[in-house]
């Protein structure tokens, strides 16, 4: 069976699961808390107001809610299999248990990619709606916001990457959902040290912090650099990438 046979058949599953209307939910709540405070965003001293409104609510997006779906996402896909012993019809198939390890990150990585794609649609059409009620002239970024989901995108493959080796490593889902959070509370407390770097949770979370120095007073040091980032995030990914890979199917084989 070939890899894109694998991944058709994963997503007929996540099709009777509840995971699209799941990636609506984050996205809606942090846009209508953000088109709230509109009138706030488009006053005199804001030069760049749709920018501004965007950076400030992808702030507690990055760093909470778009972890938090992701964490329920994980659990979703992964119960697909723990239920009924699927995990071990699965593996009675001749397939590779790395390959549908693999197979299932793909799916979430799709999901992902389908929240951020979600995010921009709803604030591009919740901005709009509410500038048209208010009369404001200002064009909408459009660049400027797909850059910005794209960013989001990339800082959290690593984050997801660590989520999945969790949910892989303890099947119980109360244990790996209950795990998981308790890394992504502290993510904004640890941005805040030399030790984000090292912490995938926070990677978002921390873009989105460094941008607020175009809005604000705060000082020019706080920018974002891909080195030494980039190198690290790569090699956070490839770690636990590689440990849900093996780890997958590996107690039920034995």
């Amino acid at each position: 069976m070939s890899f894109s046979e694998l991944l058709k058949i994963e997503f007929m599953k996540c099709k009777r699961s509840k995971i699209v209307p799941l990636i609506f939910i984050a996205p809606l709540l942090v846009v209508s808390s953000g088109i709230a405070n509109l009138s706030s965003y488009f006053t005199p001293e804001y030069t760049n107001a749709w920018s501004a409104m965007f950076i400030q609510s992808a702030l507690v997006y990055a760093y909470y809610l778009l972890p938090f779906s992701m964490i329920v996402v994980c659990v979703m896909i992964a119960s697909r299999e723990t239920g009924n012993n699927g995990i071990l019809k699965m593996l009675a198939l001749p397939v590779s248990r790395y390959a549908l390890s693999a197979v299932k990150f793909c799916v979430l990585i799709f999901y992902l990619f389908m929240e951020m794609v979600v995010f921009l649609a709803v604030f591009v059409i919740g901005g709009l709606i509410a500038t048209k009620t208010m009369g404001v002239t200002e064009t909408l970024p459009i660049f400027y916001l797909l850059k910005w989901c794209f960013s989001l995108f990339l800082t959290m493959l690593p984050c997801i990457g660590t989520m999945w080796a969790i949910t892989v490593l303890f099947e119980k889902p109360l244990l790996s959902v209950g795990l998981n959070l308790l890394l992504v509370i502290p993510g904004v407390l640890v941005a805040n040290t030399p030790l984000w770097i090292a912490y995938p949770y926070c990677y978002s979370g921390y873009l989105v912090s460094c941008s607020l120095r175009d809005f604000t007073a705060e000082a020019s040091d706080t920018s974002f650099s891909l080195f030494p980032f980039l190198p690290c995030a790569i090699l956070v990914f490839c770690l636990v990438f590689s440990l849900a890979i093996t780890q997958f199917g590996k107690k039920e084989r034995h």
